[in-house]
This record gives structure tokens, C-alpha cells and sequence, in this order.
């Protein structure tokens, strides 16, 4: 412990992997918090500039499935977070995430990495793992690849993760608020031990200074054990709702809950199932020897309802870091907005709207910046929503998983259906489709100064089609383009101007008030 507490007052340098995620989205700033010095790996290294830690961190572009680049990015570091999997992305996703591991391990003994550290599932004791669910035998699978390679290694193992934005949270908040009276599966009586997502950070950043010898997985949980159906009680008693009624049938299996919960959450099918398969096993903590490595605090870990107090006042206050949609949506498009000069991959279907504006550009921006989630979409609210429900009939994102900020955007943030591409602050936003088509889309909006030097609003709809079937899709939705897209320009424009104007009449508001007081002052 001597060494131990030496070491831990030296800065290491240390590599975060998934960083656009939920968990290394958070990770990093513990990390530069505890004097650490960070380089994040990521696919595409433009979702992290719009983060506050962008400018600390040194960011690579490597694929964890691409030894040379994760050779590249392994150089030089000390410790490395892993913290990527391949959930929901396909049938082979177990050979994916295995093999994935496999090299990463193989760079980091190469480049003389002294520990791995990894974030996986707590998997349910007298279980062969042979027989429990792909998605947790994945996630022991890779801690195993860690644990008998040549490095060091810390493997974590959690259940359910308490904290705004993650998924299990979610699942918990909108089953809860939106089901007063719920038939709901028979997992729901299953023992799990939920922790807040600091205490995950906490033991994630305490494991970096953990010395040579220790190389072992730690289970990792909260003080408590609780159902799922305690959970949601506790949460309805914590979030100030009326008790609710919970009426658990044996008829749901794994498929139908994760379509169940898809319906009500905005989580969609492809990532509930592999949740809610996973709570059929009850999964609590066997051990809590990582007390002895990263010592618990008064208070800590952090009780379940304090825990989800402070997930709830995130929420509410709009102060959500990151969110289970921060990583791209399992089988969503990547493929960058192909630049109009250079591109030579076919059919580029195009649907372009000017307006002028008779506001600011600055007002303009705001609604620009402030579409989707609770705002909508300023055209046929109905069009937009039933275009959502398709998408979850087959297995996407859906239209519901809103925003993680009110007012602000950044690369990378999730945007109802859409993801946010690129972003230029007062000039350009542009969404690329995350829902399921046959062809790649995205969706740009341009504030512009007119020759004239007035303000005027661009709105360019691109779609790539994949095939025949993309064609045909194209020309059976181009009828629907003047309803949705030319609503969509008339009513953002009106939107700015109507804003632009309220805000006049604040102003004009506050000068009168002003001016009664002066009045009143010069009186007496």
C-alpha cells in the first residue's frame, strides 16, 4: 500500500478508449482531475472536440479492430482504458469484441503498457458462463482476454449503472414515470446491486495507480441489493410520483420485453434486448476487495437513492455530460457527408429550400441550435412521429431520444433520429440519419447574409441510396418533401422572427420598469 500510495502521486499517462461514450465521456475529466495526463482514441476524433476537455487531451484516430492503429495509439502510455464493445452490432459481435481484444492486448504488451483497465458485466455466481446471455458472456469473455494476457490488468464488473444519461437509468426513469400500472416481465423480481456512476468513475480512476502484482476482475456494486421492481418503486417515491402499480407476467420473453421496453423508453429495441436479457440473472457482488486498492469514502459508495437524486437533479437542471446514445446507434450509418465536388460514389439525391429571414442571424441560430427533442421539428408534428414508430418497428432509434442539452449542441450528440455531424456556431449545422433506410441521409440547415446584407435561412435534405430499393424510397418520399421540408423553412423562419421580436418587447418591458423606478426614486 506504501507503493501504492507513492505511484499514485505521480501523473501517468494514460489512453482512454471509447471516449465518445458514456462512461470514457466522463472518465476523462476524472482522469486530468486526478493530475493525469490523457490521450483519448476515437473512429472519428471530431465527435470530441466540442467537449470542455478537448483542449487537455491529446486524441488519435484508431479502431480497436485495426492493430496499427491501436499500436499507434498505445505508444508512450502507461496505463489503457478499455472501454469499447460491440453490443447489438450483429450476430458475430461475440468473434468482433473478442478479437478486438485480443489485438489491444497483444499492442499494450508491445509498447510496454504497465496495466489495461476494463469496465464489464457482473455475471451471476453458479451460472456456467456458457449459459447466461451473449451480451454479459461477451463482456466476461474480453475481461478473461485481459486477465491471461501478458499485461497487468484491472477488470471491473457492475451491474446496473445509476447516473443521468446511462441506459439502465433511462430504462428505469421512463418505464416508471410513463407506466402508472405496468404488466411487466417476470425479471422484474430479480436481485441486482445498481451503483451511481460516480462510484464506477471513482474505482475507474483509483485503478490506474494500482501496482504490478494485482491482476484480478473486482466485482464493483452500491450498499444495496434490490429488484427491478424495487428499484421502480423507489424511484417513483424519489421522484415525487404516485405509487405505482406493478403486475409482473411469466409470458414476456427477452425479445418482447426489449420490444416492450422500446415502446415506452426512448432505448431502442437492439440495445434493450441485450439489457433486459441480461436481468434474468440475478447479479450481485461476491466480494469487495476493491476497497483495499481504492479505499471507500464516508458515504460511499453512494446509496441508491441518493444516487438517483442526483441522476433526477442532472436531468432537470439540463446538466447531462454524457448519455447511453453519446456512441453511435448499433448499425447506424458512419460514413462522413459526401463533400458535393469530390463525390464519386453515385446518385446524390438533393432537396434545397431558401429563405430570407427578417431577423438576425443570431436569432435564427437560436431556433437553428434548438431544433428537435421537446421543440420538434416545425412541420407536421404527425408526419415526423410516424416516421419515428416506423423506425422502431424495425429494430432503430426511433424519434425519442430527444436531446442532451435544451439549448447547446456539439459533434457527436444524439439528435432525436439524427446525429449531430458538424456544427459551426451561428452558421451551419448538419444532422446525418441514424434511422434505418436504405441509403445514407443527412439533413443541413445554413444561416447565410444576403448580398443585400439581410439574413437568410438555407435548408439542404441529401440522400446517398443504397441500391434500387434506395431509388425507389427517394421517389415514393419525394411527395411528402414540400409538406415536411418546405413547413420545416416557412415555420423555423417564423420561429426567428417571432423569437427576435419577444425579445424586443422583454427589452422594451425591462427599460419601462426601469424607467418607473427611476420615476419613482426622483419622486420622493
Amino acid at each position: 500500500m506504501v507503493e501504492n500510495r507513492r505511484r499514485s502521486e505521480e501523473p501517468l499517462h494514460c489512453l482512454v478508449t471509447g471516449a465518445s461514450g458514456y462512461i470514457g465521456g466522463r472518465l476523462v475529466p476524472e482522469l486530468l482531475a486526478a493530475g493525469h495526463r490523457v490521450r483519448c482514441m476515437a473512429r472519428s476524433p471530431g465527435k470530441l472536440r466540442d467537449h470542455p476537455w478537448a483542449g487537455d487531451v491529446d486524441t488519435v484516430r484508431g479502431d480497436v479492430q485495426d492493430a496499427e492503429s491501436v499500436a499507434a495509439a498505445l505508444r508512450g502510455i502507461d496505463v489503457a482504458y478499455y472501454l469499447v464493445h460491440s453490443l447489438g452490432s450483429g450476430a458475430d459481435f461475440e468473434a468482433a469484441d473478442r478479437r478486438a481484444a485480443e489485438i489491444f492486448a497483444a499492442q499494450a504488451d508491445a509498447c510496454g503498457v504497465q496495466r489495461i483497465v476494463y469496465l464489464g458485466g457482473l455475471t451471476p455466481r453458479g451460472i456456467p458462463e456458457s449459459s447466461i446471455s451473449p451480451h454479459l458472456r461477451s463482456r466476461a469473455e474480453v475481461g478473461h482476454v485481459f486477465l491471461d494476457g501478458p499485461v497487468p490488468a484491472t477488470v471491473l464488473r457492475a451491474a446496473v449503472v445509476i447516473g443521468s444519461g446511462s441506459a439502465s437509468f433511462e430504462m428505469l426513469r421512463y418505464l416508471t414515470e410513463r407506466l402508472p400500472v405496468m404488466v411487466t416481465p417476470s425479471w422484474v423480481h430479480t436481485r441486482t446491486q445498481p451503483i451511481g456512476v460516480r462510484d464506477v468513475l471513482r474505482y475507474l480512476v483509483g485503478s490506474a495507480t494500482m501496482t504490478a502484482e494485482v491482476d484480478r476482475a473486482f466485482d464493483i456494486g452500491g450498499p444495496e441489493v434490490l429488484t427491478y421492481r424495487e428499484m421502480m418503486c423507489r424511484y417513483a417515491a424519489v421522484a415525487g410520483l404516485p405509487r405505482r402499480l406493478i403486475v409482473p407476467v411469466p409470458v414476456l420473453t427477452p425479445r418482447l420485453s426489449s420490444h416492450w421496453v422500446g415502446l415506452v423508453t426512448p432505448v431502442p429495441a437492439a440495445l434493450a434486448r441485450p439489457l433486459t436479457e441480461s436481468l434474468r440473472y440475478e447479479v450481485v457482488c461476491s466480494e469487495h476487495d476493491i476497497a483495499t486498492y481504492v479505499p471507500d469514502l464516508p458515504g460511499r459508495p453512494l446509496p441508491f437513492d441518493e444516487a438517483l437524486s442526483l441522476a433526477l437533479r442532472r436531468v432537470r437542471e439540463a446538466q447531462v455530460v454524457t448519455r447511453w446514445s453519446s456512441a453511435s446507434a448499433p448499425g447506424a450509418p458512419s460514413d462522413p457527408l459526401p463533400t458535393d465536388p469530390d463525390w464519386a460514389g453515385g446518385s446524390l439525391y438533393q432537396d434545397e429550400r431558401l429563405s430570407p429571414v427578417d431577423a438576425s442571424g443570431e436569432a435564427l441560430w437560436r431556433v437553428v441550435e434548438g431544433i428537435g427533442g421537446e421543440n420538434g421539428w416545425y412541420s407536421f408534428p404527425l408526419a415526423w412521429a410516424v416516421r419515428g414508430w416506423l423506425d422502431r418497428f424495425v429494430g432503430g432509434v426511433g424519434l425519442r431520444r430527444g436531446r442532451r442539452d435544451t439549448e447547446r449542441l456539439r459533434v457527436g450528440d444524439s439528435l432525436d433520429f439524427w446525429r449531430v455531424e458538424e456544427i459551426e456556431p451561428g452558421r451551419l449545422l448538419r444532422l446525418r440519419a441514424e434511422m434505418r433506410l436504405p441509403g445514407l441521409a443527412w439533413l443541413e440547415m445554413w444561416v447565410e447574409t444576403d448580398p443585400q446584407g439581410g439574413t437568410r435561412y438555407r435548408q439542404r435534405a441529401l440522400f446517398h441510396p443504397r441500391g434500387l430499393l434506395g431509388h425507389v424510397y427517394w421517389w415514393l418520399v419525394l411527395p411528402f418533401h414540400a409538406l415536411v421540408f418546405g413547413g420545416m423553412t416557412r415555420n423555423i423562419t417564423l420561429a426567428a422572427v417571432k423569437g427576435a421580436q419577444a425579445r424586443v418587447n422583454e427589452a422594451r418591458a425591462v427599460r419601462i420598469r426601469g424607467d418607473r423606478r427611476t420615476r419613482r426614486t426622483s419622486q420622493r
